[in-house]
């Protein structure tokens, strides 16, 4: 007899599914056709399997910026409050603090707490507190509602505000797995790197002011050597990071390639020029434009004979012309190879444990404009991008700096 007073079907013993013979009264239930199988009604085809995906990715990588967000924000507010309200109320100072305006939320966080601890869902001891209970919005109403206990620790409130607001969309559809669109994720994104700079989490790696550290890099870069990004050319790359943003306020840039155009086309032979009469150093190597290799390289490519080689021999005089008008040469260095180029790469700042590096390979038929890029990082704690005792295994960026000195050992200076 079901719920509802109606009786349900008898089971398999004596009769079958599609048997006609049901009891008066009682309530048919349809088995489905083939048993075990999802119609083609239910299915998913190849478009729907692709947007869940990236739906999942993208929420994905908003949460682990929400997460740093409200871990950082949780800290500061008990280093803040705990000292304030802890002496008199002891373990309810959070209660405390909020006051009769917040009554209603921290008693629902109170409340939360406890259906955690009887269910087994603290697994941290140190998340048994209130504080670990409130949300991103209620962490900021403590921050507001005692600000000026906050604001001798951040300079601007109205900057922390405005990131927490452009927050709190990705928030509202991450907590309920929507739909999350890339413009959204991006403000998000760059509204959490700015909240967790204001209040004193930023990063600590030097070329972060060139290269900055995502969170994602920052919690499994591990699995990925020191590479930082992939791109599926060189368009993508300077539409992500400009040449402006690699170069610029460099100390060192070493290169090497054939026709190096993302330098000498892409950055100012002037703010080249800056750089090395600073103290800076720059370390050019080109394929010789006279040698077999360029004109193999030319054949491979499907170009006029001599085509390559004249862009490279200008870009060698463009440089030269900026060359001469430092007054120590030294620390503006051009030099030629005449082997089968293997890749092109720019090393910035590549002699310090944080330095950035861009790497191609070249490939049959494909132009370098064309061809996948790498960005490397060279590490940070240290500079270390991966655990000290993977590194001898799994660095690249150490591989393609050690390739351009012997390069640069074998190669010839341009006068």
């Amino acid at each position: 007899m079901g719920s509802g007073g109606l009786e349900l079907p008898p089971g398999d013993d004596g009769q079958q599914g599609n048997s006609t013979d049901v009891p008066p009264g009682a309530v048919s239930l349809a088995r489905p056709m083939n048993a075990g199988a999802i119609g083609p009604e239910l299915d998913w085809d190849t478009d729907a399997w692709h947007e869940v995906r990236t739906r999942a990715q993208r929420a994905g990588r908003a949460y682990i910026w929400l997460n740093l967000v409200e871990q950082r924000l949780r800290a500061v507010v008990a280093a803040v409050l705990r000292p304030v309200y802890e002496p008199v109320h002891g373990d309810d100072w959070v209660v405390a603090a909020a006051g009769p305006a917040g009554q209603e939320w921290v008693q629902r966080a109170v409340a939360v707490r406890e259906v955690s601890r009887r269910k087994g869902y603290l697994l941290d001891p140190a998340d048994d507190n209130v504080l670990s209970f409130l949300t991103l919005p209620q962490l900021r109403e403590l921050m507001v509602q005692h600000w000026p206990c906050f604001e001798p620790y951040v300079d601007d409130r109205r900057d922390v505000e405005l990131a927490l607001d452009e927050l709190e969309v990705a928030r509202n559809v991450v907590s309920r797995n929507r739909a999350l669109s890339e413009a959204v994720l991006s403000q998000a994104e760059r509204a959490s790197a700015r909240l967790l700079e204001v209040l004193g989490a930023g990063s600590d790696v030097p070329s972060t002011r060139r290269l900055p550290v995502d969170a994602v890099e920052n919690l499994v870069g591990d699995r990925y050597a020191d590479v930082v990004a992939v791109h599926s050319d060189r368009v993508r790359l300077l539409r992500q990071f400009p040449a402006e943003d690699l170069f610029g306020g460099a100390r060192r840039v070493d290169a090497l390639g054939i026709g190096l155009n993302l330098l000498v086309q892409n950055f100012s032979g002037r703010r080249l020029l800056r750089m090395a009469e600073a103290g800076g150093r720059v370390r050019l190597l080109f394929l010789n434009p006279a040698s077999s290799a360029i004109k193999r390289r030319e054949r491979e490519l499907g170009i006029k004979r001599g085509e390559l080689s004249r862009a490279v021999e200008t870009n060698i005089l463009h440089m030269r012309r900026v060359r001469s008008r430092l007054r120590d040469p030294g620390a503006f260095e051009i030099h030629v190879f005449d082997e089968t180029p293997r890749f092109t790469a720019y090393l910035v700042d590549g002699d310090g444990a944080d330095g950035i590096a861009v790497v191609q390979s070249y490939l049959r038929r494909t132009r370098g404009m064309e061809a996948p890029v790498l960005v490397l990082r060279n590490g940070r704690n240290g500079g270390r991008v991966v655990k000290s005792d993977q590194l001898e295994e799994s660095g690249l960026f150490s591989t393609y700096r050690e390739e351009f000195e012997l390069m640069w050992a074998d190669s010839r200076p341009v006068s």
